[in-house]
């Protein structure tokens, strides 16, 4: 990722540790759930991966392919998925992110050989402002709509409480959080 090394630091100990705890839901929940705790903690790991200061560690040229390549296929799952799915639109959300994730790695390959003279080698040429814009504006929605979600409900009574990777609110939490991570990314685009 483009820009500062601390802010892209944060950003990918958020996406590790949402990522993370992605995989602890996993064990919690099966069906839909699981499937959709297994989409959104390969997300987070990939969007930790990407968002790795390139001032400090440096991708090869190459890295970018692999990217959009597991991006692209994430987004393939998540559209299978939306077609017999009762939770179609959580599956159509990770289908904009997966495009959104496919879009940034695109635009962070260098450029090929014969291509903009000004640029000669530098890595980014930069996104599509329209593009940029329609996902910055879906992710800002995005964050404010699930963000509205985690107003605390009263915990039931008498019963026990869930388990700690069961918890709704948590998995909102990291959903929020990867939102606010993609809407950073996007603004280095």
């Amino acid at each position: 990722m483009h820009g500062p090394a601390t802010p892209g630091w944060l950003l990918v100990a958020l996406c590790a540790v949402s990522g993370a705890y992605c995989v602890v839901r996993m064990r919690s929940c099966a069906g839909e759930a699981r499937s959709a705790a297994a989409g959104e903690a390969v997300m987070g790991f990939g969007m930790a991966a990407m968002a790795v200061p390139a001032a400090v560690v440096a991708p090869p040229s190459w890295a970018w392919l692999p990217y959009a390549a597991l991006f692209g296929a994430v987004g393939l799952r998540a559209l299978w998925a939306t077609r017999a799915s009762p939770a179609g639109a959580h599956h159509l959300h990770h289908l904009v992110g997966s495009l959104a994730m496919v879009y940034m790695a695109l635009t962070m390959s260098p450029l090929p050989a014969g291509g903009h003279g000004e640029h000669g080698g530098q890595s980014g040429t930069g996104g599509v402002p329209l593009v940029t814009g329609a996902l910055l504006v879906y992710f800002t929605a995005f964050v404010l709509r699930t963000g509205a979600r985690l107003v605390p409900l009263p915990a039931p009574a008498g019963g026990p409480a869930p388990a700690w990777g069961a918890r709704p609110e948590i998995a909102l939490a990291c959903r929020v959080s990867m939102g606010v991570a993609m809407v950073a990314m996007l603004l280095t685009v």
